[in-house]
């Protein structure tokens, strides 16, 4: 019998042998068919994800956030905001692009946020006065609460038409935010999207970015219902948890700057 290319029936035939050995085999003993009989049937599956394990990942991704911010405020580390916004848009496209559920990543992504977040907060109360922080949060709960209700009642459907155009409406709002970004590297207000001294567009760039940031809430909700119906693993929460801490992250931001400008 010729050899097979194949590596896997290669094993099956000997080197050059004529016959096949598979029918050589012993025939099992009495303690071979006991252990046969006493192995369990099938092996039990591992545990799928569920809706508290998203809570109680959100919870521990959204504390790391809060603490860190607290102990950057606390310590007035605004000079080290720049290396938080930094370290958590390089952790934020690592867990994207990869899709990771590695809790060490994650929680590290929250640190870096939270040390951001806590360090932006106390410019922005010191420059347009105290309150303004407490508003931007209550804000950012209202705006999370009513989009969870839209979802939960059906009034706003999740379907590729609508998952296509509010990718799009992403895509553009950040390359806008990016040109503009760069623009005031040359230009003094850039584009003008941020430049209070033009508070009609900055006003209305902040309410379209609240809009997006709010809807992509719909899609967070949308992929944690899809994970627990279609029986994702259970350290699928962890990603679900990242997702909706950058949602929040970000509306939280563009909810603090529109109050400056009004403030302003």
């Amino acid at each position: 019998m010729a050899q097979s290319s194949n590596p896997v029936l290669a094993r099956g035939f000997g080197q050059g042998q004529q016959h096949a050995t598979w029918n050589t085999a012993p025939a099992p003993s009495a303690g071979d068919l006991d252990d046969m009989y006493n192995r369990p049937a099938y092996a039990p599956p591992a545990r799928f994800m569920t809706l508290d394990d998203v809570v109680l990942r959100t919870a521990a991704t959204l504390g790391v956030v809060v603490v860190v911010g607290a102990v950057a405020w606390i310590a007035d580390l605004q000079g080290l905001a720049i290396v938080g916004a930094l370290v958590g848009f390089v952790l934020a496209l690592i867990i994207a692009f990869k899709q990771s559920t590695n809790p060490a990543l994650i929680l590290s992504y929250a640190a870096a946020e939270g040390l951001f977040l806590g360090a932006i907060s106390r410019a922005f109360n010191e420059l347009f006065g105290g309150g303004i922080v407490i508003q931007a949060v209550v804000g950012t709960m209202g705006v999370f609460a009513g989009m969870l209700a839209v979802y939960k009642t059906g009034a706003i459907r999740v379907t590729p038409k609508f998952t296509r155009w509010l990718l799009g409406a992403l895509i553009g709002v950040v390359a806008l935010s990016l040109v503009n970004l760069i623009a005031s590297l040359f230009t003094p207000g850039g584009l003008g999207l941020r430049d209070s001294s033009n508070p009609a567009l900055a006003i209305g760039f902040s309410l379209l970015c609240i809009g997006v940031a709010a809807f992509t809430f719909l899609l967070d909700f949308d992929m944690i219902d899809k994970g627990i119906r279609q029986g994702a693993p259970e350290r699928f929460a962890w990603f679900a948890a990242f997702g909706l801490t950058v949602t929040l992250v970000w509306l939280y931001l563009e909810i603090l700057r529109l109050l400056s400008y009004f403030r302003e």
